[in-house]
């Protein structure tokens, strides 16, 4: 990836975090700055990086730079709650990821019922394939709740569907912890196709009973994903090859488990008798941020570097760097301003020292 398309994703990245505190400082009556944090990060910067892995050249192809040009539209759109553009342009997204997975992989996705083909292509193509589904559901609320009105659900909102552009960048980034493991036989290559069906369906199934209200099947699913990824992180721990990724990866594993632990206590909590939505704010926010700044960040920084590995720096004080402003500043920073610029500021350096240190033939970890 060139200089100057990191640069671009850096930039994006850090007005998605900084987007993420202007309806605490800045509002404005009628608009969601949350919009502009999400897709910044998750459709523009995400969805461009991934398919950009999902393609041959070293650097971006014109298709990658139209999808990218394409989708700020649709979050400039989104944000002014425009939506006819994001309609029009919402077909072009789905033609332009599908051109891709289906030159990556193929139409229907006949290697996930294959058990010998290995599970991070598996998640690779389901990363491609919830993309272009994302994209269609949206079209398809945004003309529901904006022009027909024929469901009436009212967790049938937008910045939910929004959310789920975060459900691809989770993907790939599953894809690249099986890419680094060991096979070690048949029993392991079972496992790992079990903990791929869970993951997909679990996500698929916890989506729908967060759209019907359902308290105890959700606490149940999110149950089953929490043990699915601990699992995950055991045969990633002692399968996993000892690469410089490998560190980036752990972390990044951590963070998706404590955005689990978040969850299912928010659940609880909000089907309590005394549930209070303003009082568990934070609650919400330490669960995002983990989410978005914390796992689904590794996965994306990694991609943006993966042919530049090893790269020159010391991975346990930048992986620190990371941790301290994502679990503890971002979330405080909702709360005391100067605390918030400084956390972007945080942010932006961890970026900066992923995306440009420059590569070694020795590996730098400590």
């Amino acid at each position: 990836m060139s200089t100057r398309f990191k640069s671009l994703i850096l930039l994006m990245m850090t007005l998605a975090l900084s987007f993420g505190y202007f309806n605490l400082y800045y509002p404005i009556g009628g608009y969601d700055y949350a919009r502009l944090h999400i897709f910044l990060f998750n459709l523009c910067s995400g969805g461009t990086i991934l398919l950009y892995f999902s393609e041959p050249h070293r650097h971006p192809s014109l298709k990658v730079r139209f999808f990218l040009a394409l989708t700020l539209a649709y979050a400039v759109s989104a944000f002014f709650n425009v939506y006819i553009p994001v309609l029009l342009i919402s077909p072009l997204l789905v033609a332009i990821v599908e051109t891709v997975r289906i030159r990556r992989f193929s139409f229907f996705p006949w290697d996930f019922f294959k058990s010998d083909a290995p599970v991070s292509a598996k998640f690779h193509h389901a990363a491609l394939l919830c993309l272009s589904i994302g994209l269609v559901i949206a079209a398809l609320v945004i003309v529901n709740n904006e022009y027909l009105q024929v469901i009436s659900i009212s967790k049938l909102n937008l910045n939910i569907f929004f959310l789920g552009y975060s459900f691809p960048l989770s993907l790939i980034t599953m894809s690249l912890i099986f890419a680094i493991m060991d096979e070690n036989g048949r029993h392991i290559r079972m496992l790992k196709n079990l903990a791929f069906w869970s993951i997909n369906l679990g996500v698929i199934t916890f989506f729908i009973f967060i759209l019907a209200g359902l308290y105890f099947p959700q606490v149940m699913v999110t149950l089953v994903l929490f043990f699915t990824v601990l699992i995950i992180f055991h045969m990633f721990a002692n399968l996993g090859r000892e690469l410089q990724q490998k560190k980036f990866l752990i972390s990044g594993m951590v963070f998706l488990m404590m955005t689990a632990i978040t969850g299912i206590l928010y659940i609880m909590l909000e089907f309590s008798a005394d549930y209070n939505a303003t009082e568990l704010t934070w609650l919400m926010q330490l669960h995002a941020f983990a989410s978005l700044y914390g796992w689904n960040l590794c996965g994306l920084a990694i991609i943006c570097r993966h042919d530049d590995f090893p790269i020159r720096l010391h991975s346990t004080s930048l992986i620190l760097l990371h941790w301290v402003t994502v679990m503890v500043m971002a979330t405080l920073g909702c709360y005391y301003p100067p605390l918030a610029a400084l956390t972007v500021i945080c942010y932006s350096a961890f970026l900066f020292f992923m995306l440009f240190s420059r590569p070694t033939h020795k590996i730098l970890v400590k």
